[in-house]
């Protein structure tokens, strides 16, 4: 088995609780409302959010299973792996994610995301493949931080 890990960074100047509230705490309501085209659905199949659950997100092309490892709300960290669905294949065990949302000195938020990608035998990503993956990542961050910025009342 191969590993993989990397760490993404991205700031806003939305604060760590909003973001955290919006994008982790609340994505199963809040993410098929912003982006309807893409993603149809988020449900729990387990559990009710917290560390255990299993999310299925349900997109116009198929779906992933997210298992929930941890969600700590006073120090804004998510852990949760991929476990099922696209982006799993005989390539592909498995892709564990930690995001943590720290407060900047701005006032805003520097979101840290390692993620660790564990690959059957000798099977290498290529760096097309590494950086699709980032790009869709950053995007959904950029529409949760739009959504904030465009209401400063939500997520309070």
């Amino acid at each position: 088995m191969g590993v993989l890990t990397y760490t993404d960074e991205h700031t806003s100047r939305v604060t760590p609780a909003r973001i955290f509230k919006a994008s982790i705490l609340d994505s199963h309501i809040l993410m098929p409302k912003l982006l309807p085209d893409a993603i149809k659905s988020i449900e729990f199949i387990k559990g009710d959010g917290g560390a255990g659950s299993i999310k299925q997100i349900n997109f116009a092309g198929g779906f992933v299973k997210h298992q929930v490892e941890e969600v700590d709300v006073k120090t804004f960290i998510y852990k949760y792996s991929l476990i099922e669905g696209m982006g799993i294949s005989d390539k592909i065990e498995k892709v564990s994610y930690e995001i943590k949302f720290e407060g900047a000195p701005d006032g805003g938020t520097l979101s840290k995301m390692t993620t660790t990608i564990y690959t059957h035998g000798d099977f290498e990503l290529k760096e097309e493949e590494l950086k699709a993956g980032k790009e869709k990542v950053l995007g959904l961050y950029k529409v949760v931080e739009a959504y904030l910025i465009k209401n400063p009342d939500a997520y309070i």
